[in-house]
């Protein structure tokens, strides 16, 4: 119980997680949209608070206008959120910090605008529950848009296949890795408008489990190793999906990072081989893998620890 009196669950209880593992991509977005969806269908929305005016992209419809709305439904596109009401869709992508939170009571006054605190907007619903949509940090990439057209928010217009579609096949695959040539297999998995949803922690995860070097070209992939690399994007995102079904939200992060192998494990033994797992860092990111897995033993160059210790 709060202070005003108000109850709060919150989807995510910890502050100490390494950040690294908790972006939201997708298996986490859609355990969201599964949760979401069971307590908003069929609610109404009395109105949404915006306590970070550069969280909203858009302006026309205006905010005002999900008011009264009725809840159709609530959808993923990629990492973005998508409900629907009466017509229009409020469409967020929570970024490297944002959450939602679930309020069984919502407080009588609207949250407050200020630089310093994480609330970005409260959607309070017809029964006087809501959701808090939070952002952690300085770094504000948190987006909200209202529009009558998930097309017409461009991040999802641009999105490639869903790697869980039935239209996402092992041909789609090929066609995608043959079309970007010599880039690396890292930054290819994580282009959102070559494949959708999959980000920094899931890229390392199913690379480690394909046994391939996240800088391996990703036309230089023979038949054998597209089927595997195909193989290990539908188990290990599927098998994360499977695993949040039903979970509450507010253990979809502790669930994520429980579960990987690789990603943000810097100097902790590989779970197949014993190996210590390796770091390469960029300006502002990462990736981790295992040397005996994916690259013959050998450890990749990271370029920012070698001007380090020069």
């Amino acid at each position: 119980m709060r202070r005003d009196g108000s109850s709060c669950h919150r989807f995510d209880t910890s502050r100490s997680r390494p950040r690294i593992a908790d972006v939201p991509e997708l298996p986490e977005v859609e355990a969201l949209t599964l949760d979401l969806r069971g307590r908003l269908e069929g609610r109404a929305i009395t109105t949404i608070h915006l306590a970070a005016f550069s969280a909203l992209k858009t302006y026309d419809p205006p905010l005002s206008a999900l008011d009264g709305t009725l809840v159709d439904g609530v959808t993923r596109h990629g990492k973005f959120l998508d409900i629907e009401a009466s017509g229009l869709h409020l469409c967020l992508h929570l970024a490297r910090a944002g959450w939602i939170r679930w309020r069984d009571e919502v407080p009588a006054l609207p949250p407050k605008p200020s630089n310093k605190s994480p609330m970005a907007a409260r959607i309070v619903l017809d029964d006087g529950t809501g959701l808090d949509v939070t952002e952690a940090g300085t770094k504000k990439s948190l987006a909200m848009y209202v529009v009558r057209d998930p097309a017409d928010v461009p991040g999802i217009a641009r999105l490639g296949p869903d790697p869980l579609a039935d239209e996402f096949t092992i041909e789609v695959l090929r066609g995608i890795l043959e079309a970007e040539g010599r880039k690396q297999l890292k930054g290819v998995l994580r282009y959102q408008s070559t494949i959708a949803g999959i980000g920094n922690a899931y890229s390392d995860e199913l690379l480690h489990a394909a046994r391939m070097s996240p800088f391996k070209p990703a036309n230089s992939l023979d038949d054998a190793e597209v089927e595997t690399l195909y193989a290990a994007i539908r188990g290990v995102l599927g098998d994360a999906v499977e695993r949040s079904r039903g979970l509450a939200a507010s253990q979809l992060k502790g669930e994520k990072k429980s579960n990987l192998a690789v990603h943000g494990r810097t100097g902790q033994a590989c779970g197949v081989c014993g190996d210590v797992v390796r770091e390469v860092s960029f300006a502002d990111s990462s990736l981790q893998y295992c040397p005996t897995c994916q690259t013959g033993g050998k450890p990749l160059a990271d370029r920012r620890m070698s001007k380090l210790l020069k």
